[in-house]
């Protein structure tokens, strides 16, 4: 393992290249950022997109941590599998996080910090796009890491989470996993080009791409309050 920079903590093959006096630990790196990612309040920071593009590329190195397979497609659907069940966890403890303390955000006095109305509102907006909200935030920043604990506080019905839940990280994982992979397979053997060699513009476009519609809803929502003031 080389010296460690902090710059390292955003840097997604930091994690996928992660190694502890020789042994490859990659695999079980990714698994728990994915999990932390959408299970603990901790994990907002961490690089979720760009780490699973990242990874669908690298994933023959990262099964290889736990055993061999020679068939590309096996590598990769495996992958995408454990990182769909990693999120399907981490999005059940944020759920019963926000599960556990809803009653006491609920009986909590307004403060500056907190309104009790923005809670209502959370539980008509799960009530009515709740579905659709935990879909969309799994490819969002932040949106990722407090949507199930929001979902828990507001009590969205548990079964209808978990559908969400468990379709979300599927579709989020492979839908990444397997972009990442295939594009990079594509434009090797068509057009030479070879995407470990810009890793760091891949990073900067899928971060450009996941927090663009972040800032522009928290700036159309500024925008809004201002005109009702």
């Amino acid at each position: 393992m080389n010296s460690f920079d902090w710059k390292d903590l955003i840097d997604p093959l930091f994690y996928i290249h992660f190694d502890v006096n020789g042994i490859k630990l990659g695999i079980y790196i990714v698994l728990f950022i994915v999990f932390a990612e959408t299970g603990l309040f901790a994990g907002f920071f961490l690089p979720g997109d760009s780490l699973l593009f990242l990874a669908g590329i690298y994933s023959r190195e990262l099964i290889e941590n736990i055993l061999i397979i020679e068939n590309d497609f096996l590598n990769v659907f495996l992958l995408a599998t454990l990182v769909a069940l990693a999120g399907i966890l981490g999005n059940i403890v944020g759920y019963w996080f926000g599960a556990k303390s809803g009653y006491y955000l609920y009986n909590k006095k307004d403060s500056f910090w907190f309104k009790r109305k923005y809670l209502v509102q959370s539980k008509d907006f799960f009530e009515t796009y709740g579905g659709k909200a935990i879909i969309f935030a799994r490819f969002l920043p932040i949106f990722r890491t407090f949507a199930p604990i929001v979902a828990g506080i507001v009590s969205m019905d548990k079964n209808k989470f978990m559908f969400y839940n468990v379709l979300s990280s599927f579709i989020w994982s492979f839908t990444l996993i397997f972009a990442g992979h295939y594009l990079y397979g594509f434009l090797l053997s068509n057009y030479q080009i070879d995407l470990k060699e810009h890793i760091e513009v891949i990073v900067l476009i899928l971060v450009a791409i996941t927090i663009v519609p972040v800032v522009y809803k928290f700036s159309r929502k500024s925008k809004e309050e201002e005109i009702e003031k």
